[in-house]
């Protein structure tokens, strides 16, 4: 074995050294910056009030990210030939892309709904059809909670490209209903009756007043529209207490509520 002659190992300490002294400065003070700049962007996020779900997945891609961008810095001062690691890089990238396509659309959709907010954890909203409230507001799904303790969980991509109906996204909100009585039924008593079961309701704000007007005089009833106002979270409390306690008000004063029915009229021959 030959020993390397000493011209020849100054020479490659001379050539080496200040690549290979510069390459473990760039690495110290790079990851340095890619901490501090992972820092920032979780003080960031937290400030917006970022999902915790997705917050620290944003802060670990970008901190990947930027990893990776520093260690390819790196090589190409040894003179490294990078394109051929980007060029495969690249491809990885779009072919993992190209077969999560769908998710990474939700993915972003729930990036968009966490920066909009259209709605947050608590509201009472309708989304692709489903009304309930919402629990969470996760990478790719939005789950909701309906009023019969159903968990509805709907893709964010499908929220983003249809009508978001925030039902409690006010302070207040008006709850509408429906009740039809019979003709023969007077309807200023009728309207009466409502009025002291909307009177009778805790929830139910008194400015503005509870609208009691007649809407249709239908096939085999007369239909009153009754529109009270409540806060936001009690939507659920007027709209089924006042359901109970008509029919209830209702049966005691001994107004009808018609249902489907067909009368059949006989005449005698002679």
């Amino acid at each position: 074995m030959d020993w390397i002659n000493p011209e020849q190992l100054t020479k490659l300490i001379t050539t080496y050294a200040p690549k290979v002294i510069g390459a473990i400065l760039t690495l110290i003070i790079g990851f340095w910056v890619v901490n501090r700049l992972g820092k920032v962007v979780n003080n960031l996020l937290q400030k917006r009030k970022f999902d915790e779900t997705v917050r620290p997945f944003i802060v670990s891609l970008v901190d990947t990210g930027l990893k990776i961008m520093l260690l390819l810095a790196v090589a190409s001062m040894f003179g490294i030939d990078v394109t051929s690691f980007i060029a495969i890089f690249t491809a990885l990238a779009f072919a993992i892309g190209m077969a999560l396509q769908g998710s990474l659309g939700h993915f972003a959709s729930g990036v968009l709904l966490l920066i909009f907010k259209p709605y947050k954890v608590g509201d009472l909203v309708t989304l692709n059809g489903e009304t309930g409230v919402v629990e969470a507001i996760q990478i790719f799904n939005t789950l909701l909670r309906t009023p019969d303790n159903k968990r509805i969980i709907i893709p964010n991509g499908v929220v983003t490209s249809g009508i978001i109906t925030n039902i409690s996204g006010q302070e207040t909100i008006r709850v509408d209903m429906n009740f039809g009585i019979g003709y023969g039924d007077d309807i200023d008593k009728a309207r009466s009756v409502i009025q002291k079961v909307a009177d009778s309701c805790q929830h139910i704000l008194q400015d503005p007043p509870v609208d009691i007007f007649v809407q249709e005089l239908a096939d085999s009833s007369v239909n009153f529209a009754v529109r009270p106002w409540c806060k936001s979270e009690h939507y659920w409390d007027v709209y089924f207490y006042m359901h109970e306690n008509i029919k209830k008000a209702f049966d005691k004063e001994g107004i009808s509520i018609p249902f489907p029915q067909m009368d059949v009229h006989l005449d005698q021959a002679s």
